[in-house]
């Protein structure tokens, strides 16, 4: 029986198709999780921070994520500056975080640590490699960590509960 534990994973990346397959890659490998999706780093932020085309929204429509795969080839505001501004907000910067990019300069793999992210992944050429990293981040993040969880709402009014933040 699996210990997995359901939680909403957010896709920053303007590559639809980067997201349609990890879409499929994560249903193919049976990770069962709310995924949404947004196009570049300001609009992460709008959505983390509920500004924006999200002001109003709730947890129903733009749940708390339990995980970010980050891209750092972004339009508008880039993956980087994105993760500065997210592990720089105190109500945000518990969510983990995972580079997902096609970069593999070491550069950005440093500087990515530096400014805090959890994991840096180089996204793989196939589908089947994709499957392969999708359920391996899966038993990761779902199976074997334990994360905080928060049982108060933030200064932005977000609960984190049993599905959002573990």
């Amino acid at each position: 029986m699996s210990t997995a534990k359901s939680i909403v994973i957010l896709m920053a990346d303007d590559d639809d198709d980067d997201i349609l397959l990890t879409t499929k890659a994560l249903q193919k490998g049976k990770l069962i999780n709310t995924f949404y999706s947004v196009s570049d780093g300001e609009e992460l932020l709008e959505y983390l921070l509920r500004r924006g085309k999200y002001e109003g929204a709730d947890d129903s429509t733009a749940p708390l994520p339990g995980l970010i795969l980050l891209d750092l080839n972004m339009p508008k505001k880039d993956g980087r500056e994105a993760l500065r501004e997210i592990k720089a907000h105190p109500a945000l910067q518990e969510i983990p975080i995972v580079v997902f990019t096609t970069s593999k300069a070491e550069e950005d793999i440093y500087r990515s640590y530096r400014l805090g992210v959890n994991s840096f992944i180089t996204k793989p050429v196939t589908f089947e490699k994709l499957i392969e990293v999708m359920q391996a981040l899966g038993k990761y993040w779902f199976e074997v960590v334990t994360l905080p969880s928060k049982s108060k709402k933030d200064s932005y009014g977000h609960t984190a509960n049993d599905d959002t933040a573990h």
